[in-house]
């Protein structure tokens, strides 16, 4: 045999008796005429074809090996795939043929309606005046709608440019000029000069808001400290209750806090993208939630509802439903913001929400929708873009305010979306913010430790420095009434609230256990029973008296 392999249609010499493949020996006799074995004059007369069997081919050399058929695998699926996205290509054509052959007969009976419509030479049968009726009846809906619109467009121009123009803010009792804008999430319209369109905060909504301050403010003025709230000479014998390991070994760190007081759940946002909610009384974790692909850098509970919020470094915010069996499903995901998401607020009527970002936005959200009402953006003192790293809604709900990564603080009036005040005077970013529930005062966090503010007279009137100069303060936070105030550092230390000359004691220090040298977040407990710490580790530790309704240990 000439090709040492199996022939397919085999032939014989009758000179020499030789089996040849019929092919190669039909080749060799035009080329050469002589018998490719023996020398011998051969031609084609001489070959006498052999009738066989089915031939089953021997097995290649490729298929008796475990990496060699892994290799004939990986070439069968890169040709299925291939066949895959041929025949897709195929089917998208197809639609867009099918689109095109269907759409253009409509087309032309539109027109020709149009044309009899107009013409009045042509006789109209009572059916095609009917359809040319309709016809005309839509395109002059169409062009009312656009009138409309673009009535809307020129209301909404005048309104950012006085925005712009007329927002002062108040720095420390000084006057400064911001400038304000409005924009949309990209699944909205475009209007003018690119900017994309919202439906703003309405006047129904504002009346709401403003109900709400009413009543809170009301409230307030016949408020007393709770009689089951911890006393001072508990707070100094508080300890360490329990550590949880909520998060990924792999990658470890809580980067926010937030406790569900009702229910005495605590939720932990970490650096491994997952969110944790934790049932304090039992010591057991309630569920985990994942989804966003970077840290999550802020978790709040609607306190009314099962609605829960994350806010992520992925820029995205997700709204969770929490079910009777104790699952939350992801309800939205919000994408309005162009870079990191630092804070997620809600504010007092647990209908809205507000989220700041990186990308030197908030936005203004209705919570039952997901849809983003506003989203605001300020340019600052000299144009530099000062993205937002903390935001608080006011206890009342009718102020919100911003830290800024330029080291300042930033106070809104909600309702109208503008600046009234800002404060400065830290160093670094301003990495928290809490309001008192007196809703006289305010706590700012940054990396020169904190700073508390009259924002009746909108003065700083005291701060505390950081125990250690190199770790930025990273949490601040005041107990639901506003008698005490938790900083979050290289340490944990608690302060008695007191007024604005009388000094405001540290009552307790806590040394961060993690062995991280970096507290990341605090928050009082209940009637603050017990403190909620987390750190650079994965564990979430409570400190509060041995026996107080506390679980073992995890």
């Amino acid at each position: 045999m000439v090709s040492g392999e199996v022939p397919e249609e085999p032939v014989v010499s009758k000179n020499s008796g030789l089996l040849f493949e019929k092919r190669l020996i039909e080749r060799h006799i035009l080329d050469y005429g002589k018998c490719p074995v023996t020398g011998e004059p051969l031609t084609m007369d001489d070959i006498v074809p052999i009738k066989t069997g089915k031939i089953v081919k021997p097995r290649p050399l490729t298929a008796a090996s475990i990496p060699g058929m892994l290799g004939m695998f990986q070439n069968e699926w890169d040709g299925l795939m291939l066949s895959n996205f041929a025949l897709e290509q195929q089917l998208h054509t197809a639609r867009q043929e099918l689109s095109h052959a269907l759409y253009q007969p409509i087309q032309i009976a539109i027109k020709s309606s149009l044309e009899r419509l107009t013409d009045p030479s042509i006789l109209i049968c009572p059916q095609h005046d009917a359809a040319c009726r309709v016809i005309a009846r839509l395109k002059k809906e169409r062009d009312e709608a656009r009138s409309l619109l673009a009535q809307s467009e020129r209301q909404i121009m005048p309104a950012e440019s006085t925005a712009v123009t007329s927002n002062a803010a108040l720095s420390n009792g000084k006057r400064g000029s911001f400038s304000c804008a409005v924009l949309a999430p990209e699944d909205e319209d475009l209007g003018p000069a690119g900017k994309k369109l919202h439906t703003g905060i309405t006047p129904a909504i504002i009346a709401e808001l403003t109900d709400c301050n009413a009543a809170l403010s009301q409230q307030r003025k016949k408020r007393q400290v709770p009689p089951a709230l911890a006393p001072i000479d508990a707070l100094e014998r508080y300890t360490q209750l329990a550590s949880h390991p909520l998060h990924k070994t792999s990658k470890p760190g809580i980067v926010s806090l937030d406790i569900h007081y009702s229910k005495d759940v605590i939720a932990t946002g970490g650096v491994d993208t997952n969110a944790v909610l934790f049932d304090r009384p039992s010591g057991q974790i309630v569920t985990t939630l994942s989804g966003h692909s970077k840290k999550v850098t802020s978790v709040k509970f609607v306190t009314e509802g099962d609605l829960f919020l994350t806010g992520s470094a992925d820029k995205t915010v997700r709204v969770w439903q929490g079910s009777e069996d104790g699952n939350y499903d992801c309800k939205h995901t919000l994408k309005d913001h162009t870079a990191e998401v630092q804070a997620v607020t809600v504010h007092a009527t647990n209908k809205y929400f507000v989220t700041a970002s990186l990308d030197n936005t908030w936005c203004f959200y209705d919570l039952s929708s997901g849809i983003c009402l506003t989203q605001v953006s300020d340019a600052g003192t000299d144009g530099r873009p000062e993205g937002y790293t903390s935001a608080a809604f006011h206890p009342d709900g009718l102020i919100l305010g911003t830290g800024t990564s330029e080291a300042l603080v930033k106070i809104w009036d909600v309702k109208s979306q503008a600046n009234v005040a800002k404060f400065d005077g830290h160093v670094g970013a301003v990495t928290a913010i809490s309001f008192s529930e007196n809703g006289y005062y305010l706590a700012t966090a940054a990396h020169d430790g904190v700073k508390l503010w009259d924002l009746r007279k909108l003065k700083n009137f005291r701060s505390f420095e950081s125990s250690d100069s190199e770790t930025p303060t990273n949490s601040v936070d005041f107990d639901h009434s506003g008698s005490y105030l938790a900083v979050a550092s290289a340490d944990i230390r608690v302060y008695q609230v007191a007024s604005v000359k009388a000094d405001w004691n540290c009552i307790k220090t806590f040394p961060d256990l993690s062995g991280t040298g970096k507290a990341t977040c605090v928050k009082f407990g209940p009637d603050a029973k017990y403190i909620a710490v987390g750190s650079m580790d994965r564990n979430l530790r409570v400190f509060g008296l041995p026996g107080n309704d506390a679980p073992s240990e995890s």
